[in-house]
């Protein structure tokens, strides 16, 4: 019979598979089962409410508007669980979980109700009793705490905006707390940040030897690195001067081996995620120089055993080189390799080259591996295994097939039997029956079922079979067969990483002397632009269903590119480069051998640059002087692009100065350039400031423009009208 508190638990379960189907019933069940989760319910309650409560505000399906509402309810119930000093263990880190989940939240409300004081003032107790439990709690509710002091500093530094072109649209920070506050200060909030990511941090300068806190606090630490630049730095020099093999100088036990290697593992995937996210990282030497340090202290520490020592000891008291000079017997080793015999009745080869006992084993499906791993564990094995282990097992599997092979009978076949054998049945006795005539034979054969007309192939050698010539593809059938060629090939360019130095070789590069990503691209980039034959526009194509003209290959391949590229332009800059270098190229030759063709870089580097210029901010100054100093030809259509931007003050100024670099240092087309720059003078009157600032020394009489005075309009100047106004002629 089950007890009350069992019946009770399944019809929690009950309530949690029905918010796990649908979220929308998440604030009636949280609202529900918080009176059961009171401090005085049975213990079994309570930690299935604050499970249950952990899972929820860590769910992705529930949307943070409706979280942050349920945050206001759940406080007080937090509050009391964590205030009971004789709370279960389970019980607490559930609730420090939680809490970690809606202080974020709690946070943004309170920026944005600042009468709210009841709310803030929970949450500020509940923060406190978790501050005071972290150092001398289990350590199940330690991380849990480390966790929760993470998200605090997270919450109470500056960072970026919000912007919903990138990032979170719920990002929380620093930032968004006005100054005149009354409830957060906001220089008060970014001390406490501060000692709590010290107090973070103090488990490196101990030199802690427990791994599960220092991994903890690894793994807190690099959503930290990644969302908070400005203490990057200060987290990364802690890191750098932090040992994790200093413990193993002790008396190594395997408790300590396991912990040491657990401490060098995460502290070197921090570093190196750091690394693969920004290349260009200050302190990227530093970081690079602590990996290898460490990997070469790692190598002479537990690989000190197998070095120093000497060869291993025999076991059983004498070597057998020593049993022989005094004369005393060798003993037999026993086969340390068993296999087993086959049962009685027939077998497959698989059964017959398996050697394992383990039953699960054998169910295993080797096909499912694919042909490189399989490789790579045959050959591993092929290393490490045991010359006499091999052996035995060879000379178990032999004796099995002499076993299968004796008892097999031995069969005839009497179409290949030898002609001197005669079979033998002495209780042959042949049967006598009575003559049929004629009709009785027509009779059978009419009633008889129709004969198997399948004929028996004779067993002779057969002629040299030739498949026939494939049908030719028209050329909708080669246009499609190409674009699935084109898309494999950028599945492939994809996969493979961006070289680490750019290649120097210019226009006359081999497009395949490396296998990398930018081979790919000159490869790519050359076949749309290069390649004669079906990829250009062919005469006499058949119309589309729609009546549209059916797109080139080549054209596709510059889809693509335009598209991979619009992808993350930031990093992919090179490889746009790359691709309209080759586009100016091939117009320039083009229109040297011919004198009416199509031109397609002019098209492609305005597309390029209207993908890219809606999400330009004031940071991208560097990557709009690269683009436009390294493209082979500006035209008045890509100057417009660049002047659009004044009309946006936060890009103003990486516009101007983009364009003092061309008229500095492209001279062909300086006058264009400055004739861009008078266009901004007339059309955006907050760049005048800035125009004048850099470009007086091309255009003085910019200058002049901005001193004189508005000009005057006489009398005489004016046509007077029906009415009383006038307008200047």
């Amino acid at each position: 019979m089950e007890s009350p508190v069992d019946d009770q638990i399944k019809q929690l379960e009950n309530a949690r598979k029905l918010v796990l189907n649908d979220a929308v019933h998440y604030p009636q069940v949280v609202q529900g089962i918080l009176p059961i989760g009171a401090p005085g319910a049975r213990v079994e309650l309570r930690r299935w409410v604050s499970e249950f409560l952990a899972e929820t505000f860590a769910s992705p399906s529930v949307p943070p508007q409706q979280k942050e509402a349920m945050s206001l309810i759940v406080l007080e119930t937090l509050k009391n669980i964590i205030e009971n000093p004789q709370e279960d263990p389970a019980v607490v880190k559930s609730v420090v979980q939680t809490t970690a989940s809606i202080y974020p939240l709690v946070f943004r409300w309170i920026i944005n109700n600042s009468y709210d004081t009841a709310t803030w003032e929970r949450m500020l107790a509940i923060k406190s009793r978790i501050l005071r439990i972290w150092d001398g709690a289990a350590p199940g509710v330690r991380i849990c705490c480390i966790k929760f002091a993470q998200r605090v500093v997270l919450v109470q530094t500056k960072g970026p905006d919000a912007d919903p072109r990138r990032g979170d649209p719920m990002e929380v920070s620093l930032s968004m707390v006005p100054q005149n506050h009354p409830l957060m200060p906001p220089k008060n909030l970014e001390a406490e940040a501060s000692g709590l990511l010290d107090r973070m941090l103090s488990v490196f300068h101990e030199n802690s030897s427990d791994a599960v806190l220092v991994d903890a606090t690894l793994n807190s630490l690099s959503t930290l690195i990644r969302a908070r630049p400005q203490i990057s730095s200060k987290i990364l020099n802690v890191i750098l001067n932090f040992n994790p093999l200093k413990q193993a100088n002790s008396p190594m036990t395997p408790k300590l081996r396991v912990m040491v290697k657990s401490m060098e593992k995460t502290t070197r995937s921090l570093l190196l995620h750091v690394l693969k996210r920004d290349q260009q990282h200050p302190l990227a030497g530093k970081m690079h120089q602590y990996i290898e340090r460490m990997m070469r202290s790692k190598a002479d520490i537990f690989d000190e055993s197998t070095r120093k020592r000497g060869p291993p000891e025999p076991t059983d008291g004498l070597d057998a080189a020593k049993r022989q000079k005094l004369g005393a017997p060798v003993p037999k080793l026993a086969p340390r390799f068993y296999v087993p015999p086959l049962t009685p009745g027939p077998h497959t080869v698989a059964e017959l080259f398996t050697v394992t006992t383990d039953e699960a084993l054998k169910t295993f499906d080797v096909s499912q591996l694919s042909e490189d791993l399989v490789l790579k564990i045959g050959v591993t094995i092929m290393q490490k295994i045991d010359v006499d282990m091999l052996n035995q097992a060879v000379e178990g599997i032999r004796q099995r097939y002499k076993i299968l092979e004796a008892a097999a009978p031995a069969i005839l076949n009497p179409a290949t039997a030898p002609l001197d054998v005669e079979e033998e049945d002495d209780d042959y006795e042949p049967d006598f029956y009575a003559a049929e005539d004629t009709e009785q034979i027509l009779n059978k054969l009419d009633n008889a079922p129709p004969e198997d007309t399948t004929v028996t192939a004779p067993s002779v050698a057969l002629g040299r079979f030739t498949l026939p010539a494939p049908p030719p593809l028209t050329l909708e059938q080669a246009g499609q067969v190409g674009q699935v060629t084109i898309m494999k090939m950028f599945d492939v360019m994809k996969s493979l990483e961006e070289r680490g130095k750019k290649s120097k070789a210019g226009i006359n590069r081999l497009a395949a002397s490396a296998y990398d990503r930018d081979a790919w691209v000159t490869i790519l980039s050359r076949i749309a632009t290069r390649a004669p034959g079906l990829l250009d526009e062919v005469e006499g194509v058949k119309l589309e269903k729609d009546g549209s003209i059916p797109v080139s290959l080549a054209t596709r391949i510059r889809e693509y590119l335009c598209a991979y590229i619009l992808e993350d332009f930031r990093k992919r800059l090179d490889t746009a480069l790359t691709w309209l270098c080759e586009e100016w190229y091939n117009d320039k030759m083009q229109m040297k051998s011919r004198a009416a063709v199509p031109v397609y870089y002019e098209e492609w580097v305005l597309k390029v640059l209207d993908g890219m210029v809606p999400y330009l901010d004031g940071q991208d100054r560097g990557l709009v002087i690269k683009f436009l100093g390294e493209i082979p030809g500006l035209s008045m259509d890509v100057l417009d692009r660049v002047k659009g931007l004044c009309r946006d003050p936060a890009t103003v100024n990486m516009a101007l100065q983009s364009l003092l670099f061309l008229v500095a240092y492209r001279p062909p087309v300086r006058e264009l350039v400055l004739n861009a720059v008078e266009d901004i003078w007339d059309t955006y009157e907050d760049a005048r400031p800035m125009v004048v600032k850099l470009f007086t020394k091309w255009r003085p009489g910019l200058s002049d423009r901005l001193k004189a005075p508005e000009p005057v309009v006489e009398a005489e100047d004016k046509i007077p009208t029906n009415g009383d106004t006038a307008v200047t002629a």
